[in-house]
């Protein structure tokens, strides 16, 4: 008998967003937005700035709008190609939030209520300053995914409960309803997938951290970059040696170097032999500033051009045709459509 054509594999869709409550960090280019780029032709791939998001907690909504736009100049400049990939704002496609009620009907209070990122952000907080917004934002982030049928979602690890509850919601609606949506899948980065802060190695990187020196910003002047590597806390000892262990803040700091300079670790620590911290982190400063010099260039010119706005125009409309197509098939499984 003839061979039989083999049946092409479908190309993945992946979707994925950060969300602008803040300007981005090496930690979001480096746990995210460089794997996005690095994978974006292996997939069909949508990339949101999720600015719904945001608004969870109180935020100016001038600096809501500066920081959006931040954020995908950044997606740009990084290398997310917009002619390939979608790129948009969450809340140009009104889609996202018009699947969120019909997600919440089919979602419990208790399974909200046990998300450890709800327990986190709520637990110096009185009961009565707790927003609706702050329980029910993995529903917004269920809905962000479903609508785009995504098979893979790119997260850090804090976010990988968020994902297995959106799968949770999918698999009850498709029980309830009919097969409708996609179970995603969580992706996690094995490298870079955690930075952590510079002045707490047990602390994630975080742009929203009370403390400007444990972070390090995307558009931080490289004097400024320089003096916060300068103050980032080390461990006991003065042997360059990765041991996320017994040597935490050095396993992060040599994390960074290797993907700022995209040499193996081992090779890192072995030009550091008997030289010590400073050595280490005097190059380390200099590595950080010459990879991020490009992006920033790239990140001021997009923030000054028309270029952006025009890329996430024309995104928000290629997100639009899915997410319309996806809400006309919920909308006829929960029997909304009634003419």
């Amino acid at each position: 008998m003839p061979n039989e054509p083999k049946t092409q594999a479908k190309t993945p869709r992946v979707f994925s967003g950060i969300q602008p409550s803040g300007q981005l960090t090496i930690g979001n280019y480096l746990g995210a937005i460089r794997n996005w780029v690095a994978g974006q032709f292996k997939s069909d791939p949508i990339f949101c700035v999720v600015n719904q998001h945001a608004i969870t907690v109180r935020i100016d909504p001038n600096e809501l709008r500066r920081n959006t736009l931040h954020v995908a100049a950044a997606y740009i400049a990084a290398g997310i190609d917009p002619r390939h990939s979608i790129v948009f704002v969450q809340s140009d496609v009104t889609e996202h939030t018009e699947l969120t009620w019909i997600l919440n009907t089919i979602t419990y209070y208790g399974e909200l209520h046990r998300m450890t990122q709800f327990k986190d952000k709520t637990s110096k907080l009185k009961q009565d300053a707790i927003s609706a917004g702050l329980l029910n934002y993995p529903v917004l982030m269920a809905a962000d995914i479903l609508l785009y049928q995504a098979d893979q979602v790119p997260v850090g690890e804090d976010q990988k409960q968020h994902v297995e509850l959106c799968r949770d919601i999918a698999i009850r609606f498709n029980h309830h309803f009919g097969e409708t949506f996609v179970v995603p899948e969580p992706v996690i980065a094995k490298v870079g997938k955690r930075i952590m802060a510079l002045d707490d190695p047990t602390r994630k990187m975080a742009k929203s951290s009370d403390n400007p020196g444990s972070y390090i910003l995307l558009t931080d002047e490289p004097d400024t970059i320089r003096k916060k590597i300068r103050k980032a806390v080390t461990d006991s000892g003065s042997e360059v040696v990765y041991d996320p262990k017994h040597k935490p803040a050095l396993a992060n700091l040599l994390t960074i170097y290797s993907l700022f300079s995209d040499e193996e670790i081992p090779a890192v620590q072995e030009r550091y032999v008997g030289k010590g911290y400073g050595a280490f982190k005097t190059d380390l400063a200099e590595a950080v500033v010459a990879g991020l010099a490009p992006l920033q260039a790239r990140m001021a010119e997009l923030m000054e051009s028309a270029e952006l706005t025009s890329v996430l125009t024309e995104g928000a409309d290629r997100a639009r045709v899915i997410a319309r197509k996806t809400m006309d098939a919920v909308n006829d499984r929960v029997g909304m459509n009634w003419k």
